[in-house]
């Protein structure tokens, strides 16, 4: 450490409390860069799925059919939009869709689910995805079916 500091004191004319300081900021500024380095490295993370748009369509028989958009920046098989719900407005599930892979290069998304059976007196639900490292938590849409079933 000695030959450091008089290597700093001979080249750059400063005195040894001057020195001490400049070695100090010197190490500071090359922290700093190798942290921002690293986490410029990391991959962007991706939040939790939201449901973006979605309709319901009255079909045959007294089902519906519901297509829903869903937005999540899937990373591939560890961290991806794995399914979303149809939920009564007090939390009851009524239907869910099972998404049986990554969308990694597809954003967003819409997949249909068909032959949903809503309760009688069910007038609005609720739309919610989930993905398989955050669980559920992003944007939900509510949804009035229509003709006021």
């Amino acid at each position: 450490m000695n030959a450091i500091k008089r290597k700093c004191n001979a080249l750059s004319g400063l005195s040894g409390a001057a020195c001490g300081r400049m070695r100090g900021f010197m190490c500071s500024a090359v922290l700093a860069c190798v942290a921002g380095f690293a986490l410029a490295a990391q991959p962007a993370l991706a939040g939790k799925a939201d449901v973006v748009q979605a309709r319901a369509v009255s079909t045959a028989n007294n089902t519906w059919r519901f297509d829903v958009t869903v937005r999540h920046e899937d990373s591939g098989w560890d961290h991806y939009a794995d399914r979303y719900e149809i939920l009564s407005m007090k939390g009851r599930v009524l239907a869910t869709r099972v998404l049986a892979h990554p969308h990694v290069n597809e954003q967003p998304f819409t997949r249909s689910l068909y032959n949903v059976r809503i309760p009688k007196g069910i007038k609005r639900i609720r739309i919610r995805a989930h993905d398989s490292r955050h669980g559920y938590g992003g944007k939900e849409i509510v949804l009035t079916l229509p003709h006021g079933r």
